[in-house]
């Protein structure tokens, strides 16, 4: 790519932050206004985290609004819900009925959770502008309640006692249509009693979204746990999977929790001591044979071999055993080297492989962004340099969209997407990225 043909640091900042303007709420800013009309747990975490060069009491309000839905069990939910908007999106508010369940909060939310990237945002937006930070309280009063939300994961999604935590519905793990989840997918009913209504097919074509099937059966799971109270005692739950991106990020959170603790006077011990059981119990899901890290279907005590962007977000991780191997695969013919501009979510030489379909092949801008950040921590500056200027070029050619073909960079799913805005507005605020 030419260097006329990307966008310079201003044009970036200005066409970013008037999106994030466009879908700012007043306390939290939406992932899309037409597809995503509610609060969603780790887009908060992403829209902070580009927040906060523009806007950085946005960018606190954004995570404290999201922390102020907190369940009495230290849960962050999935999403928050906007009453006004209940209509726009299934399964919402109607479904979930969270204020009828002991331990929710006032606030509308749903049941289900999505990965702890908060800490590690919180971290970025208190750096950003540490003056206001400290005037606003603001890691004080996040602090205890990061700090509920990881030992829920510890206590309450730790299925098989071995550090890492479980999610229990596809929606948890942020990539939804993901192959981790087919085989365990495959023994769950597709028949909910709730109607299954497809709002989002007004707003992105079916294409490019899941299928009919695959929303049956999300239903199904979403009932038998709200059915259940919420309760992650359930021990027939039929879905339960160990995700390497899920347990990753929380592990880099629990990281950054420590260095909150420091900055506010506390033992960081603790936080350092679980982020190191994190990660070495992640060593459980690598694969030596594919270079990359699997899932683990807990119901079934199985390693799920498929090879997808979820296995290479441990970069993120200091000291990572495996890094070179990581590094290897993501420059290997499945994803970089296969032509790709940006890393795809699936190896593009899988038979199942679509470029185009939610989570089976196409380009996430989170999933390059979190890339980038891994890339810079194992010391691999051009490579990561090289990813950051595609993630930026792509996201402001195409309207910033919700992702993008790998290979051709045509965009795909809704535009106007917050955290594509909000990650390209980071890495463009980054001296070497462009």
């Amino acid at each position: 790519m030419d260097d006329d043909e990307r966008p310079g640091a201003e044009e970036v900042r200005s066409a970013a932050a008037a999106l994030l303007e466009e879908n700012w709420t007043g306390d939290h800013t939406v992932p899309a206004t037409g597809l995503y009309p509610h609060q969603w747990s780790w887009d908060s975490g992403f829209i902070a985290v580009g927040l906060r060069h523009v806007a950085p009491e946005r960018a606190q309000r954004e995570l404290e609004s999201l922390m102020a839905a907190q369940w009495a069990d230290g849960r962050l939910p999935q999403i928050v819900f906007d009453l006004d908007r209940d209509d726009d999106y299934a399964p919402g508010d109607s479904f979930w009925r969270s204020r009828t369940i002991a331990g929710a909060p006032e606030r509308p939310t749903a049941g289900l959770i999505q990965p702890p990237n908060h800490a590690w945002a919180a971290l970025l937006v208190h750096r950003a502008d540490p003056v206001l930070s400290r005037a606003r309280r603001f890691l004080e009063e996040a602090y205890p309640r990061l700090v509920a939300w990881h030992g829920y994961l510890a206590a309450r999604r730790d299925h098989r006692g071995a550090g890492l935590a479980a999610v229990v519905h596809p929606w948890e793990s942020g990539t939804d249509n993901s192959p981790l989840w087919d085989e365990a997918l495959a023994a769950v009913p597709d028949t909910p009693t709730w109607q299954v209504t497809r709002p989002d097919l007004g707003h992105a074509a079916a294409a490019e979204r899941p299928g009919r099937k695959e929303y049956a059966r999300y239903f199904w799971l979403a009932e038998r746990y709200r059915d259940h109270g919420c309760d992650d005692t359930d021990e027939d739950h039929p879905f339960v999977m160990e995700d390497p991106c899920f347990n990753a990020l929380w592990a880099v959170s629990e990281l950054a929790l420590a260095e909150i603790a420091t900055e506010l006077g506390r033992d960081d011990a603790p936080h350092r001591a679980r982020a190191a059981r994190i990660a070495a119990a992640l060593e459980g899901l690598y694969l030596p044979e594919l270079g990359i890290y699997g899932a683990r279907d807990v119901v079934r005590d199985a390693l799920v071999r498929k090879t997808t962007v979820n296995g290479l977000v441990p970069l993120v991780l200091p000291g990572l055993p495996h890094a070179a191997e990581l590094v290897d695969t993501l420059r290997g013919p499945g994803f970089l080297c296969g032509g790709a501009l940006l890393v795809p979510s699936y190896d593009l030489r899988a038979p199942d492989a679509d470029t185009a379909l939610y989570w089976r092949g196409p380009a996430w801008f989170n999933m390059n962004w979190v890339l980038v950040a891994g890339l810079r921590e194992h010391l691999e500056g051009p490579l990561a340099d090289s990813l950051a200027r595609q993630v930026i070029t792509l996201a402001v050619r195409h309207g910033f969209p919700e992702y993008v073909d790998p290979i051709t960079g045509e965009p795909h799913g809704t535009r106007d997407f917050s955290w594509t805005a909000a990650l390209a507005l980071d890495l463009a605020m980054t001296e070497s990225a462009l």
